[in-house]
């Protein structure tokens, strides 16, 4: 592609040169959406394996992006000296007006993608954002909350701020279920009935290695028993925790045990 002998950097990468360049990397972005779209399709079809198939989909994309990289800058080595430094200064230069940042995102993304601190189908919280990880991408990870709200976080963020991972991997996930009661109700009851809540749901996993739990504290107006229990699915976490709710509110009721207003939240973890 490159002429032998070329004068300067202007000849050597010519217009047929930008133009392979172009496609190869038009290239690289379709395979790299169609892999993906592939892969999270098959992911869909088995919930079971659905977040070990969606890991994938990052490296997928990093190798497919790679290849690319590699036939695009492999010719360059073809210049010569003068102008692989004219390159390198044209190269700087871009940094300088602000494409650091980029550089920094695609940066995270490449160590995203190896040490794994979450994946696709994750439910994580980055700041303040919470909801599952939906893609990894070279410059940013996309989640969407639990309100269907698309929250873009560039990669380099891994670096300086804070990351939660509720389930890590595993299509299980811990969840919380909070629920108040009068300081004079009869808080034993109160625990049995919320357990019973929790074992009972359709949501819930237990065995030896994921098990139910009930405890009481002290609020300053009312009293607090909290639920905890796995679900076998972290999409179910909502439905989990109000059909809990439902349930027992509806328990507390007929058995004459008051819950004061106070909000019934559900939560991750302590």
């Amino acid at each position: 592609m490159l002429q032998a002998e070329p004068e300067n950097l202007q000849t050597a990468i010519d217009t047929a040169t930008l133009l392979g360049t172009l496609a190869v990397l038009i290239g690289a972005y379709v395979a790299a959406r169609a892999a993906a779209f592939l892969l999270s399709a098959a992911a869909e079809r088995s919930p079971s394996r659905r977040i070990t198939i969606k890991m994938f989909v990052p490296v997928v994309k990093l190798l497919v992006y790679g290849i690319a990289l590699y036939i695009v800058v492999v010719p360059l080595f073809e210049l010569t000296s003068a102008q692989l430094l004219a390159l390198s200064g044209l190269i700087g230069a871009a940094l300088g007006f602000g494409l650091q940042d980029l550089v920094s995102a695609l940066f995270g993304g490449f160590v995203l993608v190896t040490e794994k601190p979450y994946q696709v189908g994750d439910k994580v919280t980055i700041d303040d954002h919470y909801g599952e990880v939906t893609d990894i991408g070279l410059r940013a990870t996309t989640l969407v909350t639990p309100g269907d709200t698309t929250v873009v976080v560039p990669n380099d963020h891994i670096f300086t701020g804070t990351v939660a991972n509720a389930n890590d991997g595993s299509p299980k996930m811990l969840v919380t279920v909070d629920l108040a009661v009068s300081p004079d109700a009869d808080t034993t009851r109160a625990l049995s009935i919320l357990e019973d809540a929790l074992v009972t749901s359709p949501y819930v996993y237990v065995d030896d290695d994921h098990p139910v739990s009930v405890r009481l504290s002290d609020q300053v107006s009312y009293r607090q028993v909290r639920g905890r229990a796995y679900v076998s699915d972290h999409r179910n976490e909502r439905a989990f925790a109000s059909d809990v709710t439902e349930r027992a509110l509806a328990a507390f009721d007929e058995e004459g045990i008051e819950t004061p207003e106070s909000p019934q939240l559900h939560h991750l973890d302590d």
